[in-house]
């Protein structure tokens, strides 16, 4: 079988199980903020272990995307030394929610591997929990398997836990005998050794208890079933090599960087390294990058800024020195691109994020590693063995080297490095990734929501339809607690039956407006927040009369914003279309906002859009207003959505069905669940008002519309008028008039100041009278009129000049403060330092100074002690500048 027969072979086993199969979520854990990653099959099913959410099945099936690279689970450091380490790895995995249990998980895992695959049964182990004698009964009466091939393990390798309190259970893993030949040899060599021999295959969990924070284990009234099984390793042991890289899933993958070093793979040991850190970096950043993922400094970004960094790293040791990692990456694509559509719509944009990386580090790399190999050489030099780690963050700090990329040349060369010494030194500067990352930057949902999800209990949108609509009041809650009468003069969170108010989602805002009831009720929506897919929360304040559960309510929303609101959203779509049409098709939506005053829209774009092209996205996006399109919008499948075409948006999450909205004849096509308006005209006027960097690669367009825009304009034409009336010039002839005023200001002020400068040099001439003598020194110690510290340094160098020898010191008062300068001819500068005569001085008038040995600044705000820091000159040389 190819990976791909191996992958589909389970969802069909599943499938005729009764299993639903779940569609993988992105790698961006959208409802788990203590996430890095999704790192596991069961995360977008964790509000079903929780019992937070219900859904239309009681069985799953998946094959899901994860990343281990950050954070708790990192195998970053592994990859390329082992056969089946991987940062991107595919989880197949099948689940119970209070279905079925341990006998039909063991009894359908065993036949899947031994029938299914073909996998010799005599070369199966299992182990389980020490304590789970019922799993040890099944494993023995009902398949069969003999007690020498099942081991009791602990609580460390067989019992899995969500956190220290919750959901957990007892596990049992399959292991699959390889040979003694990847074996280590050792007498207790067994299932759980750390070497090859024992190969894990599949991963069962048998959520059973709910742990109490006193380490209580309490059964489940309806315990869970969740496995894993790594895609990689599975496809090894069918296609019947020991490597995971020796498969399918990679073969293109080391061949095209094959061919772009010149080099083959299994030539060399420490070559074959580097394609293995390649092919297996490669699939983590196409994935990464494909979900809306970008390269940055903290967070996500950082680890995949890592990610990409470490696989330049090694392709410099295969002489890789050009950009090589986006065509490894292209071929990703071609590669999984059938299985993962998104990969396939998101080409060009992942190319594009993979070059620019590239180009941003590959010579800071190059210098880099230059750096680090002398410090290797010195620390050979004196016998050392370990890279300190002051070094290390040096490194870092100046040419971004991560500490994985200095720990991998570490290895390389049979050094330590000294990671405790790295965390201290940059402890000073800022905090490791892992430290400084506090889950996806989303609010955590607070725990009486939490309760209502558990509870299932949802709300009904009518809002697409219409604006009024009679509800019913299903609870209520203040200051975080669930309460069943609310009284007026306090703020609340109604939860409503059905609701023509938006829940905020997809960076539309949510709607405002009134809940009353005709007898005095009255409660003032000022906020309404969406939770999970289908719970709308109403946050305001009971201005009068009195809240209870059941209450019959009309719910309105604020017309007048809900318009605005959808004016700006359909122009967001309007601007998307316009920006890949001008920009190109890299171009895809990074985040955006929509209210009723105003749009932003973040987008993936590697340079600043100069202000011809934005006027370009500004003219095609009001171009479509004119034409008045339709925008029409259906609800489909997600499947079907995705056939069309539809372009999907990064930091959405979509559930089963879907609202696909389309502006004209293929103006655009987009997944969408906002408000929009019905015809593009409706619109009236779009205006970009600001354009600028949020992150590295994302840019933000600012915009208005409507008749908010024409207010700009108006303003704008308002504000010219008035300047053109101030320049007494017509309005379009406001830049020529400018021209001129600016050049005549500049002819001016070099007219002053060559004045100045005639003027400073006749002052010089009257300074030369003023010449003291100190042990055979002239000396200038003055006070004069100047501006700036540049005056003073020009009039010193013209006395210097005349004076061609000794030491002027030239003081000013201005901008309330007292400023200095010293010059020390060349020949005087063995004896006296302008620098350290400068730096006793300012002291005098509250300051500090310093600079070269013939010249240097300084000053301080005691403007009244200028004459004594000026005299002070004087016996500071005769004492010979100590």
């Amino acid at each position: 079988m190819d990976f791909r027969e191996v992958r589909q072979k389970f969802l069909d086993y599943f499938k005729a199980h009764g299993h639903e199969i779940v569609t993988s979520s992105s790698l961006l854990p959208k409802d788990d903020p203590s996430l890095l990653f999704t790192n596991a099959g069961m995360v977008q099913f964790k509000g079903l272990f929780l019992g937070e959410e219900k859904r239309s099945y009681t069985r799953a099936a998946t094959s899901q995307k994860c990343v281990r690279a950050g954070g708790k689970h990192n195998d970053l450091d592994n990859v390329g030394y082992t056969p089946r380490h991987h940062t991107f790895f595919e989880m197949l995995g099948n689940f119970s929610f209070g279905d079925y249990f341990k006998e039909e998980a063991i009894e359908w895992g065993w036949e899947l591997l031994t029938e299914g695959y073909g996998l010799p049964g005599d070369k199966l182990y299992v182990s389980i929990y020490k304590d789970d004698d019922e799993a040890y009964e099944i494993w023995t009466g009902k398949m069969g398997i003999p007690q020498d091939r099942i081991l009791r393990l602990g609580e460390k390798d067989n019992f899995w836990a969500m956190g220290d309190t919750g959901p957990c259970g007892p596990c049992s893993e399959i292991h699959l005998d390889q040979g003694p030949s990847l074996g280590c040899g050792k007498p207790g060599c067994a299932p759980g050794c750390d070497c090859n021999r024992y190969l894990e295959i599949w991963n069962l969990v048998f959520t059973q208890f709910d742990r109490d924070p006193d380490g209580t284990l309490t059964p489940l009234p309806r315990p869970n079933i969740d496995t894993g099984m790594g895609l990689e390793r599975l496809t090894a042991v069918v296609q019947g090599v020991t490597s995971n890289y020796d498969t399918d899933i990679f073969g293109g993958l080391i061949s095209r960087t094959e061919d772009l070093s010149e080099r083959a793979y299994g030539d060399d040991e420490k070559q074959d390294v580097a394609f293995r850190v390649i092919s297996d970096h490669a699939r983590a950043v196409t994935f990464l990058i494909g979900d809306g993922i970008m390269p940055s400094n903290e967070g996500r970004g950082y680890v995949l800024r890592r990610i990409i960094r470490r696989a330049i790293r090694f392709g410099q040791l295969l002489g890789l020195k050009d950009s090589f990692l986006s065509p490894v990456c292209s071929k990703v694509v071609e590669v999984m691109g059938q299985d993962y559509d998104e990969l396939l719509r998101s080409r060009s944009f992942i190319e594009g994020v993979v070059s620019n990386e590239e180009g941003r580090f590959s010579d800071t790399l190059h210098h880099g590693m230059r750096v680090l190999d002398e410090e290797i050489n010195n620390i050979r030099a004196k016998e050392g063995n370990t890279i300190p780690g002051d070094v290390a963050f040096r490194l870092y700090d100046t040419f971004g080297l991560s500490v994985d990329i200095v720990g991998d040349v570490a290895r390389d060369e049979g050094l330590n490095l000294d990671m405790e010494g790295y965390k201290k030194a940059m402890s000073k500067q800022r905090r490791l990734s892992q430290e400084s990352w506090r889950g996806s930057g989303e609010e955590e949902i607070p725990e009486a929501i939490r309760s209502l999800m558990g509870r299932s209990i949802t709300t009904r949108f009518l809002g697409y339809e219409i604006l009024v609509s009679e509800a019913k009041v299903v609870a209520v809650f203040s200051e975080g607690k669930e309460i069943s009468l609310h009284d007026a003069g306090t703020p609340a969170e109604i939860v409503l039956d059905q609701t023509p108010f938006y829940g905020e989602a997809g960076g539309q805002v949510g709607d405002t407006g009134w809940l009353t009831n005709g007898e005095g009720l009255r409660f003032r929506v000022a906020k309404t927040l969406k939770y999970g897919q289908d719970l709308i929360i109403h946050k305001g304040h009971l201005e009068s009369g009195r809240l209870a559960i059941g209450e019959t309510v009309e719910a309105h929303v604020d017309k007048e914003k809900r318009n605005a609101t959808a004016l700006n959203h359909s122009a967001t779509h309007l601007l998307h279309s316009a920006l890949r049409e001008v920009l190109g098709d890299h171009v895809k939506q990074a985040g955006s906002l929509v209210s009723p005053e105003r749009l932003r829209f973040d987008f993936s774009h590697f340079t600043q859009v100069s202000s011809d092209k934005l006027m370009e996205v500004e003219q095609i996006v009001n171009r479509h207003i004119r034409s008045n399109l339709a925008i029409d919008t259906n609800e489909m499948s997600r499947e079907d959505a995705m056939k069309t075409g539809a372009t999907a948006i990064f930091e959405e999450r979509y559930g089963d069905r879907v609202r696909l909205v389309r502006v004209g004849d293929g103006v655009s096509m987009e997944l969408c669940g906002g408000t929009h308006t019905g015809r593009t005209g409706d619109i009236g006027l779009f205006r970009i008002v600001g354009e600028g960097s949020v992150a590295a690669n994302v840019r933000r367009i600012e915009a208005l519309t409507g008749a908010v825009a024409l207010g700009h304009d108006q303003s704008q034409e308002r504000d010219l008028k008035w300047v053109a009336n101030l320049l007494k010039a017509a309005p379009d002839k406001v830049g020529e008039r400018l021209e001129r005023l600016l050049k005549d200001i500049r002819d001016k002020e070099r007219e002053i100041e060559s004045l100045k400068a005639n003027f400073l040099a006749k002052k010089s001439d009257n300074f030369l009278s003023g010449v003291k003598e100190i042990g055979g020194i002239k000396v200038v110690s003055q006070e004069l009129e100047a501006d700036s510290q540049k005056e003073l340094r020009e009039t010193a160098d013209r006395i210097k000049d005349k004076l061609n020898s000794g030491i002027i010191l030239l003081g000013a008062k201005g901008q309330g403060k007292a400023m200095l300068t010293c010059v020390v001819t060349k020949d005087l500068t063995d004896r006296f330092k302008a620098g350290e005569i400068i730096g006793h001085l300012s002291s005098i008038v509250g300051g500090k100074g310093g600079g070269r040995p013939d010249m240097a600044q300084g000053g301080g705000g005691q403007t009244e002690n200028l004459g004594k820091a000026l005299e002070a000159l004087y016996d500071l040389l005769e004492k010979g500048g100590d």
